[in-house]
């Protein structure tokens, strides 16, 4: 099969304005960033819908994955374009790429094959400098806050409580944990601090959760960076940063507009983490796509344990969106890392070991289930899949009453996911589901959180270290005890323990820290050894890239 890049030159790229037009965008709509990409001015979401259907939500999630993914964003794409040649009005909402996992291991995050949105390029690496205003605008901060200590400390801000550390849009464990304000008097006051990935920012999860530029506004505000040496919480506002923040951030609120290989409309808008953030793609994007398309077709990072969640718990919660229906893709090479075959082995067929893993999926469609939602299985077919493998997840999905089809729109494009598309439109014409939310935002914090791991992963038992114990001390204090919580948890296993595959019972969850997103409007539950700043493997992508005759290869 041909490369993406050589999948993709056989596209003709459609000029903005026939993609904005789609929508109903006008040219005036369309802020030009280049000749394939735009962003949509905010304004577009004050004038009153055209549509005459109803708006119809479609959530993309997936089994637990393998380490390169099972396809959700491939499934997405694939998906909104076969919708399109059923002649549906459709637009995509995708989030943006990190450089982290395109230089690192997992590679870019446009699609492949013949379901990508384009230009890959530019999506994968800079795109719009929506990933660099959330990196200044967040380390503005940074600096803002130590310089106040320097000059003074008016705000008597204890420096062994600063909760604000940097961020940078790369894989580097080397900045996890540093000491910075060395080498004298002038060069600030030496602490400890470090760095998270930009993908795990608070302004990120603000920039995807705020509603508009004054909403925005009032969660920097309201941001916590730090404590007094009295314990009282010193928040951005009182630092006088959000004006310069918001000049920072001002362009990247917009939504940006690109297309895929079929012309389909995509918003790509936001990049969260599903692991160590919300996982989401902005709350603009996904209402600009529903105010101007019939069919708006989203996705939530990593498996459905994970983003899925969070577009329920706190996404959906906020925002007061609903699905029409939710997709859950599983992939036969998946099933059988569940069913204990080593990753060098997952390309030959083994119709045992998919039935081994088939508990995996079947943990899933259950989680689907508790949210009042009934799940579509769509399986992402490999070449190297073979019928009796296939047929052993076709069987088991038939035994649970739950829709399933195969998707071969990695190689066919929107061709390849009719019978999937089909599927989507049988199963929303009864319109949207009510969610039935996991928690009460009265729920003590230790319950939301013994309520996740429970329904979601399969926990019996959680325990609070003494970190976290002090953690909830402070957040029943300052009265954010009602706030959502955002479990940062690792995508390869159910549990918080990587090494469990399949589908584990009975475990037991540890929390170690709870941080404060009083912006953002969550609670981060860190769980486990996960970190919010990933490291590079032995052999990165990075090693691979080249620019050869103008062109970047090697993306992976």
């Amino acid at each position: 099969m041909p490369t993406d890049f050589e999948i993709a030159s056989q596209f003709p790229r459609r000029p903005m304005p026939e993609i904005g037009a789609k929508l109903g965008l006008s040219e005036s709509d369309l802020i030009p960033y280049g000749r394939d990409v735009s962003k949509v001015d905010l304004a577009v979401l004050d004038r009153p819908r055209a549509r005459q259907k109803p708006a119809r939500l479609v959530l993309v999630s997936a089994i637990t994955p393998t380490p390169a993914g099972e396809g959700k964003t491939t499934t997405t794409i694939g998906l909104g374009q076969a919708l399109a040649k059923l002649g549906e009005s459709v637009c995509l909402a995708l989030r943006e790429p990190s450089l982290g996992p395109c230089l690192g291991v997992k590679g870019g995050a446009t699609g492949g094959g013949y379901s990508q949105i384009m230009p890959a390029g530019r999506i994968n690496l800079h795109f719009t400098g929506d990933f660099h205003a959330v990196t200044s605008a967040h380390n503005l901060l940074g600096a803002l806050l130590d310089n106040h200590v320097h000059h003074g400390n008016e705000l008597r801000i204890d420096p062994r409580r600063i909760a604000w550390r940097r961020v940078m849009d790369m894989n580097d464990r080397a900045l996890r944990n540093v000491i910075i304000g060395l080498g004298g008097k002038e060069q600030g006051f030496p602490r400890e601090t470090g760095f998270d990935i930009t993908a795990a920012s608070e302004v990120m999860a603000m920039l995807c959760l705020a509603e508009g530029f004054e909403d925005l506004r009032k969660r920097i505000d309201r941001t916590l960076v730090a404590f007094t040496f009295d314990g009282e919480p010193v928040t951005a506002g009182k630092l006088k940063g959000t004006g310069a923040m918001l000049a920072l951030l001002r362009d990247a609120l917009a939504p940006n507009l690109v297309q895929s290989l079929e012309g389909v409309p995509a918003l790509v808008h936001g990049g969260p983490f599903a692991n160590i953030a919300h996982g989401c793609n902005s709350v603009l994007a996904t209402r600009l796509a529903m105010h101007t398309a019939d069919w708006t077709v989203t996705e939530a990072g990593f498996a459905f344990d994970l983003g899925a969640e969070k577009f329920f718990d706190i996404k959906c919660r906020t925002a007061g969106l609903q699905t029409a229906a939710v997709v859950l893709v599983a992939t036969v090479r998946a099933l059988k890392m569940h069913g204990g075959v080593r990753k060098d082995d997952l390309g030959n067929a083994d119709a045992g070991a998919v039935v081994r893993g088939l508990p995996n999926l079947e943990k899933h469609i259950e989680n689907i289930r508790i949210f009042g939602q009934q799940p579509i299985v769509a399986l992402n077919r490999f070449a190297s899949d073979s019928e009796a493998e296939i047929d052993a997840v076709a069987g088991f999905c038939d035994r649970l009453g739950v829709p399933f089809a195969t998707s071969d729109h990695h190689a066919r494009g929107g061709e390849g996911a009719l019978e999937l598309a089909r599927l989507v439109v049988e199963h929303a014409a009864g319109g949207s589901r009510p969610v039935k939310f996991l928690y009460e935002p009265t729920d003590s914090v230790p319950d939301k959180i013994l309520k996740v791991a429970r329904s979601m992963y399969g926990a019996s038992k959680v325990t609070l270290t003494k970190t976290a114990q002090r953690d909830l001390r402070d957040i029943e204090k300052l009265g954010y005890a009602h706030l959502p919580i955002c479990i940062a948890k690792t995508q390869n296993s159910l549990s918080d323990d990587p090494a469990l595959r399949g589908r584990p019972r009975d475990f037991e969850v540890t929390v170690r820290a709870i941080q404060i997103n009083s912006g953002a409007g969550f609670l981060v539950v860190l769980t486990g050894e996960m970190m919010r700043m990933p490291g590079l493997p032995e052999r990165p992508l990075a090693e691979q890239f080249d620019v050869v005759d103008g062109r970047i290869v090697g993306m992976g």
